[in-house]
């Protein structure tokens, strides 16, 4: 046994000799300049955040020209209509004062014809006579021509009856000295005047007696799309009199429209859809994008409403229009803002990863984002690290073969251990035999059986 035990343990030493191997970690070291790749990667992601563009410009709308702005006293009646060859300009801003009394009427705030476009002051009035109603002025664009019917005083139970389609009518002449601005555009039908600073000739489609102040707060548009829908529900009332004819009057009970607009119409670039009050005092008085600030009437006097085929009274001189643009009114921001959307970073970190595949430990580290994409294949190359368990051999090794050398005496050691047992057997079974203490010989046999 000696002799097995001797090259048993010569080559476990052999074995411990060969294990130097274990020197490949190196290469994992190796692959350390990998990080070198991570701040390239690094350089990329920096470079999308200088993308944005701060470009920031107002629009400026477009300087009206002097108006002349004077008080107009309505009729009692439908008046006739008349055609005039362009549109009326853009509203302008002129907010209600309190109403003085319970029963008053807010009339005024919109473009009424005088041998010119001229500025009806609005103001606070009482009905000329009791249960009389006011009508909104009609605007229709007819085949490129304005068919204009001033606002006026209605009597209960009568209905407005618009220009019927196949009516002919002359065109109005103008004043001397009046600047013809540009034909209706937009499409054909009733409509109101653009919001204020919107681009001269535009019109907005609307539904019939809606009042031209329902604009005042819109934002300004430079091209055709505004238009104006009813979301309220219509009453039908049927008055029966006595007299020859049976009056059928439609009362439709409007207290909100909404102003819809593509964001190619704007001057903001913004599309809109936003709900208004529809009576014209309440809508007057909302805070405009665009303060075209209407100049006060030098006269405090009414002058008569036109009458096609009567000469237009004089009209005083123009006063000038103050302009301001409210902070609602940043369009080309808004404009841009759009642009920008389609080249954000966001596309730029995503072929940040595909470089971060190159480099998988560095890049994983760098940026959380790309935990998707991290190569964790790369980790179980790490485990064949751990082979290192063939270390542990080295230790059985190392343990044989110092008690080599003293094999002897690890046998006397583990005799004499032998025999204690024995006793404690012997105490503990009262008609076993003790055995003798002196130790086996190699070639002695065991004699229990023999005892036994």
């Amino acid at each position: 046994m000696r002799y097995t035990a001797i090259p048993l343990v010569l080559l476990m030493a052999g074995c411990t000799a060969q294990v130097a191997p274990p020197a490949e970690p190196p290469p994992a070291a190796a692959a350390a300049p990998a990080p070198a790749a991570a701040p390239a990667v690094a350089a990329t992601a920096e470079a999308p955040p200088p993308a944005p563009e701060p470009e920031t410009s107002t629009y400026t709308p477009p300087p009206p020209p002097p108006v002349v702005s004077e008080y107009i006293d309505p009729p009692l009646s439908e008046p006739q209509p008349i055609a005039v060859s362009w549109a009326p300009p853009p509203m302008l801003v002129e907010p209600p004062p309190p109403p003085p009394f319970e029963s008053a009427v807010w009339v005024g705030g919109y473009w009424v014809w005088q041998g010119n476009w001229v500025w009806a002051s609005g103001r606070w009035v009482s009905p000329p006579r009791p249960s009389y109603g006011w009508v909104n002025p009609y605007y229709e664009n007819r085949g490129g021509v304005v068919i204009f019917i001033g606002g006026h005083w209605s009597p209960p139970g009568v209905a407005f009856v618009p220009p019927p389609p196949g009516m002919r009518l002359s065109l109005e002449i103008a004043l001397p000295g009046v600047v013809v601005g540009p034909p209706p555009m937009g499409p054909e039908g009733i409509f109101v005047p653009a919001p204020p600073g919107s681009r001269f000739g535009i019109i907005i489609p609307a539904p019939f007696g809606t009042a031209p102040a329902v604009v005042t707060s819109a934002p300004p548009v430079v091209a055709v799309g505004m238009r104006i829908n009813v979301n309220n529900t219509n009453n039908t009332t049927i008055n029966n009199r006595t007299t020859n004819t049976t009056n059928v009057t439609n009362i439709t009970n409007v207290t909100n429209v909404t102003i819809v607009a593509p964001a190619s119409a704007t001057a903001s670039g913004r599309a809109v859809n936003a709900t208004v009050p529809a009576q014209a005092h309440l809508a007057a008085a909302l805070a405009p994008v665009v303060k075209a600030q209407a100049p006060k009437p030098a006269s405090s006097k009414a002058v008569p409403a036109f009458v096609h085929g009567r000469a237009p009274p004089p009209l005083p001189p123009a006063q000038p229009v103050k302009v301001e643009a409210t902070a609602g009114a940043r369009a080309p921001e808004e404009a841009h803002a759009p642009a920008a959307k389609p080249s954000p970073p966001p596309p730029a970190h995503a072929a940040v990863p595909a470089a971060k595949s190159k480099a998988a430990p560095p890049a994983v580290a760098a940026h959380p984002k790309p935990s998707p994409e991290k190569p964790k294949p790369a980790a179980p190359a790490e485990k064949p690290k751990p082979v290192a368990p063939a270390e542990k051999p080295k230790p059985v090794t190392a343990e044989k073969p110092k008690p080599a050398g003293a094999a002897k005496p690890a046998s006397t050691t583990k005799a004499p251990a032998k025999p204690s047992t024995a006793e404690e057997t012997a105490k503990t079974k009262p008609g076993a035999k003790p055995k003798p203490d002196h130790p086996k010989k190699p070639g002695e046999k065991d004699t229990k059986p023999d005892q036994d």
